[in-house]
Formats: C-alpha cells, structure tokens, sequence
C-alpha cells in the first residue's frame, strides 16, 4: 500500500469519526421519539385521536359480569330471561354471535 493510499484511508476516517454517528443534536422543538412524531403529524392534519382514558364506559345495561346475552342495549345472565325480555310471542327466538350474544326475534 503506499503512503497516499494509507494518508487518504485515514483522513477518511478521521472525518466519519469527526462528524459523530448521531447527526446533528435535535432542537428543543423538535419531537424526540417516534410516537411523538406521529402524535404531532396527526395534530397538525387534523386527525388527532381523542386523548386516553377518555372512553364511553360500559357500553350496555346491566352488570359485566352477567352479560351474557343481549336485547338491544339491556345484558341477561340466561337466555331465557334474554327471549322474554325481546318478546317473541309466537315467533322464534334467535341468538347469534358471541360476546355477548345478541337476541332477537325470528322473521
């Protein structure tokens, strides 16, 4: 190798080790991680999600534990108690899904 190959090898490197692997230190307005970035981006167009912990609550009538079935809005523990409560009459009554399950009539 000869002396200028090896002088500009190591100028080289002495400049990628001069300028630091991180760049640029960030500005005290500038966002510091990822999720910030992205929170900000949504901000300015507009698309901003509602803040966290602030949720409708419990969604149906009745006691979480015992929503099992569902007419309308209003949770039962037994599917029994869900077909009176829909008022079937003569018709059917019909459950589908899960989690809970909804109840209604048949047509």
């Amino acid at each position: 190798m000869s002396l200028a190959t090896t002088w500009l090898s190591l100028s080289c490197a002495l400049a990628l080790v001069g300028s630091g692997c991180g760049g640029d230190p960030p500005r005290s307005g500038d966002p510091t991680t990822a999720k910030d970035k992205q929170r900000r981006e949504a901000a300015a167009s507009g698309d901003a999600p509602a803040p966290a912990g602030k949720w409708g609550g419990w969604r149906y009538a009745g006691d979480r534990d015992d929503c099992f079935f569902l007419v309308g809005k209003r949770c039962f523990k037994s599917e029994d108690k869900a077909c009176a409560a829909a008022r079937c009459g003569k018709r059917k009554c019909e459950v589908t899904g899960g989690g809970p399950a909804a109840v209604s009539c048949a047509k």
